[in-house]
């Protein structure tokens, strides 16, 4: 192992040679069969076979990255993207053997130069695949390369790591021009620059990576400017349309340079429970850093509750139990300095973490128990509360009741006039007579409210909106249906506001999961236990005829004192035969009222 955790070119400390490795007699036999153009004969007959791993016709190409009959093989229809049963590409062996004319032929096949190797180390890769150290060395140095560091682990590295390894400068031009990322890091966090020797490789990786970074740039404002930020959310979150552009503003100043580069951006995402604001928070990270999982930290505050917690905040210092073992944020934010840091429920954390707060919010820097600073002004940092949740679920239902009022007074009939109650502001007197008092008394500073960019309000779904929730969940219930019991599971319309029905102001989202769980998916759970549906059948959610009635009163005309007694719209599930019709099913419940037995 070199330097920072770096694989070394070879174990004898010389640069990589443009020798091939040794291959098996099989592998060889088969590879001078293509070569020799016997396409039609026993080569192909042996190259129709399969073994377990990789078939005959995979280990063909790799070795023919080494020997020249690579043409023959992609001619036939092989997938020049296939791995090797340890982890590498036929285009990564012919960069670490410094074969450009290989290199050139895959590439012009379509081989993915930004691939990585899931090769880590001999011995990491034995434990995983089962092997002997032994055997997977030995396939490593015949089928790979035999001059790697064997302890080192190669894991995240693409073709272009391995062809500037091997100090190939033709094969590292090819490999740019066709697209490979010189900015891509492997397992260990290094580019393929990193590995570069002083000289053409170093100077011509230099130029690329600051002509990709323009290119890249380029491209992400061109795909911000076709598909918003506030757009790509939407597809993930319902309703919350102002948290949602509120977000997204201050996020689309920072993509773009207008910022206060020494300090970090910092939210307070203020709502009721289950209504989206944790989905908010990691919907942002994943479009900020994609499927990097360290690039969202989420710490849950509930558990910094005591004074001497802190120390699991930052680590314990000197001399104390833990010590080596840093903190939580602080052991994160060092892995991933610009990550979406999120605080879930933070009303619930000691003072003295608020005070460590301040300077993480103010400076965007944090010491840790080991004296060490790390410096995060890049990094977004997301604060989640309950506190003043009732106060703002009931002025936002009061601002859509005053809105209901005024639309009626309105004789309108377009769509726009009709939402005009789902689209509600919370005013600045009600955030600075109401919520800003309640928050200065919990959290006890304005110091601390002054460090936050952005207080964004989270509110109660409106009926449409609740509507959406119960489609998607039922569309969740039927993926898994078919998926599992290849059942099609289809609903009535007048099923989405039975159901939505069940929605509960103070558990948000969850409430409505809990219904579709409670009403619907437990019919389905008994119905299959019963043995009432046969695969591939197809069911569908239906409101009682007795009921519709009801529930269609409901919505003509204001509910008496008599009707709001009256219990709720039953759903039953009927099989959907195939000249489309419906049969009910008598599922019988497996502890029914009457059959209970009580004791005083």
């Amino acid at each position: 192992m070199g330097a920072g955790g770096r694989p070394n070119r070879d174990r004898t400390g010389s640069g990589p040679e443009p020798t091939g490795p040794t291959l098996t007699a099989l592998t060889a036999a088969l590879t001078a069969a293509l070569t020799a153009g016997k396409a039609d004969g026993s080569g192909a007959d042996m190259g129709r076979k399969e073994r377990t791993g990789s078939g005959w016709r995979a280990i063909g190409l790799w070795a023919a990255c080494y020997h020249g009959g690579q043409r023959q093989l992609l001619q036939a229809g092989i997938d020049v993207n296939t791995r090797h049963r340890l982890g590498w590409t036929a285009l990564m062996v012919a960069a670490i053997s410094r074969n450009p004319s290989v290199v050139k032929v895959l590439l012009a096949a379509n081989a993915d130069p930004n691939l990585g190797d899931d090769f880590s180390s001999v011995y990491e890769m034995a434990k995983e695949k089962g092997l002997h150290s032994l055997e997977v060395l030995v396939t490593r140095e015949d089928e790979f390369n035999n001059r790697l560091n064997v302890r080192a682990s190669f894991r995240g590295c693409t073709a272009l790591h391995y062809a500037v390894l091997a100090d190939d400068c033709l094969s590292v031009r090819m490999l740019l021009d066709a697209g490979a990322n010189p900015l891509q890091k492997n397992e260990m966090g290094h580019t393929p620059l990193d590995y570069a020797r002083e000289g053409e490789v170093m100077n011509l990786l230099k130029a690329s990576e600051a002509k990709f970074q323009e290119e890249q740039r380029r491209r992400e404002i061109e795909e911000r400017r076709r598909f918003p930020l506030e757009q790509r959310l939407k597809e993930h979150i319902i309703g919350q349309e102002s948290a949602i552009a509120t977000v997204g503003a201050a996020i689309r100043r920072k993509e773009n340079g207008w910022y206060d580069e020494e300090h970090p951006l910092v939210f307070l995402f203020l709502g009721s429970s289950g209504i989206g604001k944790t989905e908010l928070a990691k919907q942002t990270a994943k479009y900020l850093h994609k499927d990097v999982k360290k690039g969202f930290i989420r710490l849950d505050m509930s558990e910094f509750q005591e004074r001497h917690e802190v120390a699991k905040f930052i680590g314990s210092p000197p001399g104390y139990v833990g010590h080596e073992e840093g903190g939580q944020l602080t052991k994160k934010l060092r892995q991933c300095p610009n990550a979406v840091v999120l605080f879930d429920e933070v009303d619930k954390a000691h003072p003295d973490v608020l005070t460590i707060m301040l300077q993480l919010f103010d400076e965007g820097r944090l010491t840790d128990g080991k004296g060490k600073t790390i410096d995060c002004k890049d990094a977004i940092f997301i604060m989640t509360s309950n506190v003043a949740s009732d106060e703002i679920a009931q002025h936002a239902l009061q601002l859509r009741q005053e809105a209901v009022e005024m639309s009626k007074k309105r004789i309108a009939e377009n769509l726009e006039d009709v939402q005009v109650s789902d689209k509600i502001t919370i005013s600045k007197q009600f955030k600075e007579k109401v919520i800003r008092p309640i928050l200065k008394a919990h959290f006890r500073r304005d110091e601390f409210l002054g460090r936050i960019n952005e207080i964004v309000y989270f509110l109660p779904f409106c009926h449409s909106e609740l509507i959406q929730l119960v489609n998607k969940e039922l569309s969740f219930w039927a993926k898994k249906a078919k998926a599992r019991h290849n059942i099609t599971l289809l609903w009535d319309r007048e099923v989405l506001d039975v159901l939505a029905d069940g929605y509960n102001l103070h558990y948000g989202a969850r409430s409505i999961k809990h219904e579709v769980e409670r009403r619907v998916v437990n019919q389905l759970a008994a119905a299959y236990e019963q043995d009432l549906l046969p695969r591939g059948c197809t069911l569908r959610v239906a409101v009682e005829d007795s009921d519709k009635q009801l529930l269609k009163s409901k919505e003509s005309s204001e509910m008496g004192e008599g009707q709001s007694k009256s219990k709720a719209p039953t759903l039953r599930l009927e099989i959907v035969d195939k000249d489309s019709k419906a049969r009910k099913l008598d599922i019988q419940a497996p502890l029914s009222p009457e059959n209970m037995a009580y004791f005083l």
